[in-house]
């Protein structure tokens, strides 16, 4: 996948959703000059047992260690309830995307994917489709949705609701970047065997590796593409 040089817009739910999700993709990009920027929604660690202050201080350290390794900055990090997204309404979560959307103009969007188990990935996923509704001279180019592991995988329903790749971005020299940024989070991925271990993100790159004739690669779902 190849771009003019453009801002590029990660909208996740959590802080590690774009290292799990996009990692390789957004080092690609990075290494390639592009501009790239995210935003989160929730510290996403509040809604666990036990959390404490600290622990939402050491995410936010980890999340500025893992966008140093893969090139991009944060441009904003909101503070909803974690996992709790679903009692935010969507006009509300909408603005927030409006406010970036307007101050950084980008040309492609990376976000969730509207099959993903996790009600905050789904409640993204629905609030930046609107906010990057097409309009006139307002249209961003490109729309992709990526899968995480442990949510996307875990979502079964019906074909038509399930993430389906159809955009394969080779990562095989900037997998070992993913692996580095997802390490950061030292709390967020799990023993082997499960989906979320680094083993795990290593097998599902080789997966989707030989899905399209190449040793790693990271799968989207593309939205909308606009071609003028």
């Amino acid at each position: 996948m190849t771009f003019k040089k453009k801002i590029v817009l990660i909208v996740v739910a959590h802080t590690d959703d774009e290292s799990f999700g996009c990692g390789g993709l957004i080092k690609k990009l990075s290494s390639e000059g592009h501009k790239i920027y995210a935003i989160s929604f929730t510290n996403g660690v509040g809604s666990r047992k036990n959390s404490k202050k600290n622990d939402i201080k050491r995410r936010k350290i980890a999340a500025e260690k893992a966008s140093k390794i893969l090139g991009f900055k944060w441009f904003d990090e909101f503070n909803f309830p974690d996992n709790e997204l679903d009692t935010i309404s969507l006009l509300t979560l909408v603005k927030k995307i409006e406010i970036v959307k307007k101050k950084l103009k980008p040309k492609i969007v990376i976000t969730h994917n509207y099959s993903d188990l996790n009600i905050d990935h789904q409640k993204i996923f629905e609030a930046t489709i609107t906010a990057f509704r097409p309009e006139p001279k307002k249209n961003v180019e490109k729309i992709l949705t990526f899968e995480v592991a442990s949510s996307t995988d875990y979502r079964m329903l019906k074909r038509e609701k399930n993430f389906i790749p159809n955009v394969f971005v080779n990562i095989e020299k900037f997998l070992k970047f993913k692996i580095k940024a997802i390490k950061c989070y030292k709390n967020e991925f799990r023993k082997s065997p499960h989906s979320r271990s680094i083993e795990g993100i290593k097998n599902l790159s080789k997966i989707r590796g030989n899905q399209s004739g190449m040793k790693n690669a990271e799968a989207f779902e593309i939205i909308r593409e606009i071609v003028k």
